[in-house]
């Protein structure tokens, strides 16, 4: 008989949940967006009470459909959207406002004048992070000081705040259980990632009271039981609680030191396993990367704002496209990209820029320039930034990839990853196991419970990945990428 897991993952543009058996098979899923709010230019919201809907929507449909009983289901995973940030009243369970997605750049000032106060290098060293926007404690702040009451309330111990997997952990215990893993935790720029501790100097910076956060735990720890009794399925144990992001890096199987993955969604992580901790600088950033058997293993990241995202703007607002099965087609159908570049800074730059402030360009336009370089250009500017970020990885943490391994929905299309091989000179793999997150989560839940005994285990589980030799000729690859470089050097923002 099988068993299996319930695998929850809650990205920024909707919530999938997976039924997977004990051989690592997926056997359901199904999926639901949510609705993406822009209260102003930059900034990014979403309800959580319809995220949590959503998820339980889903949870009753897979199970129902499925036609798996109850008993044979052992444990429910999490994987999130990370540094997204959610208050609620802790007497209620009621958000106090929406939640502050990764994306947002309301607080791009607020960062600045942390910066001009001298607190970037402390917070550099305690969280392996970089005062920026993206990461949770600046949009914590920013709630407590513009929704009425809210700093009064957090004062006096009623409210708390966590990322997506700590809302859907209290929301699924019936208000039992207020935690998360070490890799959400990683990602607030209140956690010391070396100390593992929610940190004393950090919550004064960022004015957050430490009664507000959740108990931090390791990804294959038994965080708490499903009782919410409006859930068709109750007392399920769950486990298997890490980040999207972290959560790919292990669905990818990169359990040794030096491998390394991207992850194409909205935007894309590029993370090393590096095992022991390696000071980032340059805009990269140290993170942890899980925790498992009461290790913590630590890795290196770049962030990249707007890679799938810039295929939606080419689509939805540019309307060049009407599915984004053209892409691939009309970007091959050029011999070259006739040096036009689109630089997606919609939310500013990541590494290895950090640039908050800077603005998305199109370079090298001509009379000649039609749709096919416009979509030819957003194609390529993923392979271009995740260049930059693996040869800074490179450099700082003095090992040389051999491979990267890939995931996501942008792996379909070959045009990129031929391009991307290319342009990095690199072996590139894509997984042959869908929905890398998830999958990383659900492993860690079924190490968690015992469903496998061991990494060494989860090597041996069905996989069909897919390789793409590096074919570009060397000075192809030179013309492209500083024609990169000079594009970008046009529109950073020091």
């Amino acid at each position: 008989m099988s068993n299996y897991i319930l695998g929850v993952d809650q990205s920024t543009s909707g919530t999938k949940v997976l039924l997977v058996n004990n051989e690592g098979m997926i056997i359901h899923k199904k999926s639901k967006g949510h609705k993406q709010i822009y209260p102003k230019p930059g900034w990014v919201e979403h309800d959580p009470k319809e995220i949590y809907e959503n998820v339980k929507v889903l949870i009753d449909e897979v199970i129902k459909e499925s036609g798996v009983s109850f008993h044979e289901i052992k444990v429910c995973s999490i994987t999130n959207q990370r540094e997204t940030a959610v208050v609620w009243n802790r007497e209620t369970g009621e958000p106090i406002y929406n939640a502050v997605v990764w994306q947002c750049r309301r607080t791009t000032a607020d960062c600045q004048t942390l910066k001009e106060k001298g607190f970037e290098q402390l917070v550099q060293t305690k969280t392996g992070l970089t005062i920026d926007p993206y990461f949770s404690a600046t949009k914590i702040s920013w709630i407590l000081s513009h929704v009425k009451d809210a700093r009064y309330l957090a004062n006096q111990g009623k409210l708390l705040v966590g990322t997506i997997d700590s809302w859907l952990i209290w929301k699924l215990t019936a208000g039992k259980i207020h935690a998360t893993d070490y890799t959400n935790a990683s990602r607030t720029l209140l956690y010391n990632i070396y100390t593992l501790e929610w940190d004393k100097d950090l919550l004064e910076i960022f004015d957050i009271p430490e009664s507000m956060l959740g108990e931090v735990k390791n990804s294959d720890s038994i965080f708490g039981y499903i009782e919410d009794e409006s859930l068709s399925i109750h007392s399920l144990p769950i486990s298997g609680v890490i980040g999207d992001s972290q959560g790919a890096l292990f669905g990818q199987k990169c359990f040794e030191m030096g491998s390394a993955k991207a992850t194409y969604g909205t935007g894309t992580s590029v993370m090393m396993h590096t095992g022991k901790p390696i000071k980032a600088t340059n805009g990269l950033v140290t993170t942890i990367a899980w925790g498992l058997n009461g290790k913590i293993n630590y890795a290196l990241e770049g962030i990249i704002n707007s890679t799938g995202d810039t295929i939606n703007w080419i689509k939805n607002e540019l309307q060049l496209i009407q599915s984004f099965d053209e892409v691939e087609s009309l970007a091959d159908s050029l011999p070259d990209n006739q040096g036009v570049y689109l630089i997606p800074a919609f939310v500013g730059l990541g590494a290895p820029y950090w640039s908050p402030s800077s603005k998305a360009a199109i370079i090298g336009i001509s009379r000649n320039t039609t749709k096919s370089h416009f979509i030819r250009a957003a194609v390529e500017s993923i392979a271009y930034q995740v260049k930059d970020i693996i040869h800074l990885m490179e450099t700082e943490s003095d090992i040389k990839l051999t491979q990267l391994k890939v995931d996501g929905g942008a792996t379909k299309n070959l045009f990129l990853m031929n391009f991307q091989a290319g342009i990095l000179n690199k072996l590139v793999i894509t997984s042959g196991v869908p929905e890398l997150s998830s999958m990383g989560s659900i492993y860690l839940a079924g190490l968690g419970i015992g469903m496998w005994s061991s990494t060494d285990e989860l090597e041996l589980l069905a996989h069909n990945d897919e390789k793409f030799e590096p074919m570009m000729n060397d000075e192809d690859r030179d013309i492209y990428y500083n024609g990169w470089k000079m594009a970008i050097e046009k529109i950073v923002v020091k």
